[in-house]
């Protein structure tokens, strides 16, 4: 069976709890409900004495019956058909109020779990989204929160069943002690059975909430990769994928199902065993005289009720693992060490911007470091463009100075304020952020320009639109600022994505933005909009722009040359071409042909 485990390794963050440790924290969980919960402790118990008291009842109206005269029949045994009704629909009601209490109590702590679980995920950092997959976050989120109120249902079940068998076996031992202990020798089996199953359910319910996780993220990763496997016709080929993911999830949940249905027969013929002995001996008290017909009756009955929640007892341990595998990688998640950790929660006043990078170590992993011993200081309103080639280490400039990823030594300071010590949600808010492919969510062009300032009024954001381009981008638009750019801004072009997301920068007004290659995916018009756009958001605010177009890099204070995670060369673009060195080379590469009075050669004016 090693091949249905494959893949299915633990998280880097996952870490093992014991049943003590689950059980006390999700105990602590349930702390504000304990009045609610005293109320279904004491209907859970009269349910059980409910459900007990019905055999004897039944086992007084037999021996009634038995001696009684037909005229009789009615007048002996009325109050016990009004009893057995009225205790019946007692318990009926009771339970109705347990269940309603429980699912009430259960709803709200799964609700907070959940609660914490989402916030856990918000507060994680970027490196934590680089190693682990969306999908299966996204399983412990939902899938797991849900499965956790197993644990809480077979909890409460295994109350009222822990007390019906209290209640009963006194039944047993007042009726006849000889016939209880004979039955009462049969429970070490059971337990003992219920037990060895244990280990095997953990493992494989943990691997079957692993597998799940892998479907998740198999589903959504093909559903956002949708486009590129319809343009390369790999539709087969993640079609294949998933089929595989998918016979795996069945093969575990049939291992699952297997597990789970196997512990009852086995429990069931234990106790099987035990009602024969107790049915014969007992058979043989009654024509001995022992004990009347109404009492083996009752015996027989009780037993009945004894095994049902003592088997359910025993297998309880089992079913549990599931409830306990769900809340284990949920605390997991939760518990999973942040990577970016802060020294301090100072709120910094409005920011001017000088940065300053003193002997900084970074990697994104131990096998990969992308600066080393790295100096750099830009002053308070300068704009500063990175370039170099790919794995220079530009966009992780940016990314530190956004505090997104953590570094490994060294100092790293805004306005002299080490960012280890600012309060980082009051110090992003004064960070501006335009990435190559900007992230929209669904809603309107509206909305999404409000994003960095929910308070903004309508001619704010306005206002903010107009900044760009002249605001002529928005007649291009089919609704103006309510046009809706559906889900991941799918309903405007990539153009329109970088021009909305740099109109919520504008309303933003940050003290220091980064452009990370922000114009590098858009067409000449449009990136002349951006242009014209920058002119204004840049004025006053410090910028670090990362592009790959020469109009963006031209205006810039000052140019760094980045290779190999350090400066080669800085200056201005005139300077830098000048001096013929690295930039030089990378401008006649890469730069020269969107100079305006470009030719190429072979052309006329060459």
């Amino acid at each position: 069976m090693g091949f249905v485990m494959d893949g299915l390794a633990a998280e880097g963050y996952d870490r093992e709890y014991s049943d003590a440790q689950l059980l006390r924290r999700i105990v602590r969980y349930f702390a504000p409900f304990v009045p609610m919960m005293l109320v279904v402790a004491v209907a859970i118990f009269l349910v059980a004495s409910l459900d007990a008291l019905l055999p004897l009842l039944i086992a007084t109206g037999i021996d009634r019956v038995g001696d009684a005269p037909p005229d009789e029949l009615w007048q002996r045994t009325w109050w016990l058909l009004v009893a057995i009704g009225v205790a019946g629909v007692s318990s009926w009601g009771l339970n109705f109020l347990r269940q309603w209490l429980t699912a009430k109590a259960v709803g709200s702590v799964v609700l907070k779990l959940r609660v914490d679980a989402f916030d856990a995920v918000m507060a994680r950092d970027m490196s934590f989204y680089d190693e682990y997959s969306t999908g299966r976050i996204v399983s412990r989120v939902t899938a797991d929160t849900q499965d956790f109120s197993n644990v809480v249902t077979l909890t409460l079940n295994l109350i009222s069943q822990v007390l019906q068998v209290a209640i009963i076996a006194g039944i047993l031992f007042w009726i006849d002690w000889r016939l209880a202990t004979i039955a009462l020798t049969i429970t070490p089996f059971i337990v003992a059975a219920a037990l060895a199953f244990r280990r095997i359910a953990r493992r494989t319910t943990q691997q079957a909430r692993r597998v799940l996780a892998d479907v998740n993220a198999n589903v959504q990763e093909s559903i956002t990769g949708i486009g590129v496997a319809k343009a390369f016709g790999q539709e087969q080929a993640v079609y294949d994928v998933f089929r595989t993911v998918n016979a795996q999830s069945y093969r575990l949940n049939l291992r699952q199902g297997l597990t789970f249905s196997a512990i009852f027969p086995i429990l069931g013929t234990i106790a099987g065993i035990g009602t024969a002995l107790v049915v014969y001996y007992g058979g043989t008290s009654v024509l001995a005289g022992g004990v009347t017909a109404g009492q083996w009756f009752l015996f027989v009955e009780a037993i009945a009720f004894f095994w049902f929640p003592l088997t359910s007892i025993a297998s309880f341990w089992s079913q549990f693992q599931l409830g306990l595998s769900a809340s284990e990688r949920v605390f997991a998640l939760v518990d999973a060490e942040p990577r970016v950790t802060q020294t301090d929660s100072v709120v910094p006043p409005r920011l001017r911007g000088a940065i300053r990078f003193e002997g900084v170590d970074f990697g994104y992993n131990t096998f990969e470091q992308v600066l080393a011993g790295f100096d750099l200081d830009i002053r308070a309103g300068e704009t500063v463009a990175l370039v170099g080639h790919t794995g220079a280490g530009k966009s992780s400039i940016g990314k530190l100075v956004t505090r997104f990823y953590e570094f490994q030594g060294g100092r790293i300071s805004v306005d002299g304020l080490d960012l280890r010590t600012l309060d980082l949600a009051a110090y992003r808010r004064q960070l501006g952020i335009v990435q190559q492919t900007p992230f929209l969510f669904s809603g309107t062009v509206r909305d999404n320009v409000r994003y960095a300032r929910p308070d903004a009024s309508d001619d704010e954001v306005r206002a903010a639109a107009a900044r760009i381009g002249a605001g002529d981008w928005l007649d291009a638009l089919a609704d103006d600022l309510d046009t809706v750019v559906g889900e991941g801004g799918r309903g405007v072009s990539m153009g329109q994505r970088q021009l909305i997301a740099m109109a919520r920068v504008m309303l933003q007004d940050p003290a220091i933005l980064i452009l990370d290659e922000a114009t590098a995916s858009v067409d000449p018009l449009t990136e002349a909009q951006i242009q014209e756009g920058l002119e204004a958001v840049l004025h006053g605010r410090t910028a670090i722009v990362i592009a790959h177009r020469l109009s963006t890099i031209r205006e810039a204070d000052r140019i760094l040359v980045l290779r190999e995670g350090e400066v080669i060369e800085e200056g201005s673009h005139e300077a830098l071409v000048a001096a013929g060195g690295h930039y030089a080379q990378l401008y006649d590469t890469f730069f020269r042909h969107q100079s305006p009075d470009y030719v190429p050669e072979g052309l006329p004016g060459d």
